[in-house]
């Protein structure tokens, strides 16, 4: 085709799908600077997009694709230019000669695809191109930057989930006439674009199989996803014909160095650190010290993205990438060696961060192992598997008791537990740590029985070896467990137990402060609120002076327990919010749902029983996201009870089960917010009196009060 005075842009042959938000950000991109350069990954739709962009754009001279992905000598790249925008010159000129004299007086768009491999030479006539033709705008795509003065980037992402769906089910219905995306296979089409990292080429090849194959049966062949997406296309470039040979095309622009870090850092499971980077994948060919502007080389080819979050910088790979440079590392015999590596350093960091859990940078802690959960999993995974490795799973599984308990995920540790436990690790420390943190998320869950079968067989274990840290932790445990089945006595005697245990060894950590907020508690559902008060207290000063947070939410959940009891209604509603404010920020879902259920209380006594009974209906629903509702606890369960009971007395049975389906629909933040500000619009707290000798529930005297047994 020669090409027009308005250009020589290719037709689309098929529909265009998303991407709206990204055409204006680029055609704004284009606006404030005459080179803008679209990067990504192989496969992620840049050429489509830039061409897209190109046709709206509309200058006066036209818009003009030079597509270099067949070009092989730099020497040429000056005639590719002049012949797609269809010049013929037959005299002696330079080439660059001619090109810098058609455009010096011409408005046009140069849209300039697939230059990565003739970067340099690119660079050199694009800067030259537009230092003499001021109205010349250039749109660059590639895998990297371009790197020359005046260049603004648009790295390009993958489709989002629905858009991806879109995209399948539109180049589905091509192949397969009738295709359309519904109930029956709708959460396999998001489950395979999910797991295609949302990549148009991969989503694309993935449709074409539809002739052969169901969505639910592409996505159970998923793990060889490079031999499945094949092409059978003819009209597309080489390169894009197979999943492979588009990611292999980035591969090979890669130096030595460069594959050999790709290969190393597909160890990874979702983002991770600098540090990581260079502790795992240097040696071998890569110094430590080299890492660094390697990882930068595979930043700029979009092998690599840039991440900011809570825990700082952060890098990551699709998956379709890291799959491609995992084959490399396994066909280079390092899987092994780089998955052991990968494993020590993530053990190092769970230690350091349980250490760290008892300090003022709590919340970072918490932030840090939620960035790096993929690949914690990964590392119990390898120690799970590996021969003679299981110790150090048990290891990893228990230290990590602080997120699995602080940070609302006592299901997942109980999964980790319960594996790592069932095999026989050989190392009796290990064994004994995970045993008590088994039995610690068990009593949580309110599984009383797996519970003391684990601390029993923990407490057996410390004394036949004489290990007094687990001895310590055992017998803790099974008090807070004698706490939620409400045998006070034996919870009393063995809490004091273990705290004397804690001062002997020497132990000072948020566990122990749990210990004497739980003594607290014991005290408190006893009727001893001085007592209950004094040990808070001195939690409350311990947590203050070492920036401890998440303890400290549940001793200001035990004082505003004791100053509701003590008729101090504003008091205990100040004390609740900031217990619940803490826990949410952790979300540590146990403590949030204990301060809901007791703010439920305090909002029926404050005259809304409507708005009670929806942050119980609330409750009920993050409780099925916690284990046994309260316990099972009559103590823990009589604020429950006594709201329930004014409530419905307020509002009869049909209203008072409405509410609480509209508080069970709320999202865990949303119930939050509205416990927090004590019902919609309302700040109930300016209101309250301070009053001594009156229950806050405002109950005549011999009334059943919070904590006592009905």
């Amino acid at each position: 085709m020669r090409p027009s005075q308005s250009g020589n842009l290719p037709l689309e042959l098929n529909a265009f799908v998303g991407r709206e938000s990204e055409l204006a950000e680029l055609a704004a991109a284009l606006e404030a600077g005459r080179l803008v350069t679209v990067t990504g990954v192989g496969g992620v739709g840049k050429s489509r997009l830039a061409v897209r962009a190109a046709a709206r754009s509309r200058p006066r001279d036209g818009a003009w694709l030079v597509d270099l992905t067949a070009l092989r000598d730099p020497d040429l790249l000056d005639h590719a230019v002049a012949d797609a925008l269809g010049l013929t010159d037959h005299t002696k000129r330079p080439p660059r000669q001619v090109l810098l004299g058609h455009l010096e007086e011409r408005q046009l768009l140069l849209v300039v695809d697939g230059f990565e491999h003739l970067v340099d030479a690119c660079a050199a006539l694009v800067r030259d191109l537009l230092v003499h033709s001021p109205g010349l705008r250039v749109l660059a795509v590639g895998r990297r930057p371009l790197e020359t003065e005046g260049e603004r980037l648009f790295p390009l992402a993958p489709l989002p989930g629905p858009d991806a769906a879109a995209l399948f089910s539109d180049r589905a219905a091509a192949g397969l006439p009738g295709f359309v995306v519904d109930d029956g296979n709708r959460a396999d089409v998001m489950e395979l674009c999910h797991r295609l990292d949302g990549i148009p080429l991969a989503v694309e090849l993935a449709a074409g199989r539809l002739r052969a194959l169901s969505p639910a049966q592409l996505l159970a062949r998923l793990d060889d996803r490079f031999r499945l997406l094949t092409g059978v296309r003819r009209d597309v470039l080489p390169r894009h014909q197979t999943l492979r040979t588009a990611i292999g095309w980035s591969h090979e622009l890669c130096a030595p160095r460069e594959r050999l870090l790709w290969s190393r850092l597909s160890v990874f499971a979702g983002q991770f650190d600098l540090e990581a980077a260079e502790y795992i994948c240097a040696g071998d060919g890569l110094l430590a010290d080299e890492v660094l502007d390697v990882l930068e080389e595979l930043l700029a080819q979009s092998v690599l993205y840039r991440e900011e979050g809570p825990s700082g910088v952060r890098y990551r790979m699709l998956d379709t990438v890291r799959a491609y440079g995992a084959d490399w590392l396994e066909a280079a015999g390092e899987g092994a060696r780089l998955r052991r590596r990968h494993r020590d350093w993530y053990m190092g960091l769970a230690t350091w961060c349980e250490l760290d859990w008892f300090s003022p940078r709590q919340q970072e802690v918490a932030a840090l192992i939620d960035a790096e959960l993929p690949n914690l999993r990964a590392a119990l995974e390898f120690s799970l598997t590996e021969r003679d490795e299981a110790h150090l799973g048990q290891y990893l599984a228990g230290t990590l008791w602080f997120y699995w308990v602080g940070c609302g995920r006592l299901a997942e540790g109980r999964h980790w537990l319960d594996r790592s436990l069932e095999l026989d690790g050989g190392h009796a420390d290990s064994r004994l740590k995970a045993l008590w943190v088994l039995g610690y998320v068990a009593v949580l869950q309110g599984d009383a029985v797996a519970a003391l079968a684990a601390l029993h067989e923990c407490r057996d274990g410390a004394k036949r070896t004489g290990n007094a840290v687990a001895a310590a932790y055992a017998e803790h445990r099974i008090g807070c467990l004698a706490l939620v089945t409400d045998d006070l006595p034996r919870a009393e005697t063995l809490l004091r137990s273990a705290l004397e245990r804690y001062r002997e060894i020497g132990e000072l950590n948020s566990n122990v402060l749990m210990g004497q907020t739980e003594l607290a508690m014991v005290l408190a559902f006893r009727g001893e609120l001085a007592g209950a008060v004094e040990v808070c207290e001195d939690v409350r000063r311990v947590c203050e002076d070492h920036g401890e947070r998440w303890t400290l939410a549940y001793a200001l959940y035990v004082l505003g327990y004791a100053a509701w009891t003590r008729g101090e209604a504003r008091t205990a509603r100040e004390l609740l919010a900031e217990s619940l404010d803490l826990d949410h920020r952790f979300h540590d879902l146990l403590g949030t749902v204990l301060s809901i259920e007791l703010l439920a209380l305090f909002t029926v006594a404050e005259g809304d029983p409507a708005e009670a009974a929806v942050l119980q209906g609330a409750a009920s629903r993050i409780w099925t996201s916690v284990g046994l509702p309260l316990f099972g606890s009559a103590h823990f369960g009589g604020p429950h009870v006594l709201c329930e009971r004014q409530a419905r007395e307020a509002l009869g049975d049909e209203r008072y089960e409405e509410c609480v389906r509209a508080g069970a629909a709320l999202g865990l933040d949303a119930a939050v917010a509205r416990a927090l500000r004590g019902g919609p619009g309302n700040d109930r707290t300016r209101h309250l009196p301070h009053q001594e000798g009156r229950g806050g529930d405002g109950l005549q005297q011999g009334e059943l009060r919070p904590g006592q047994r009905a």
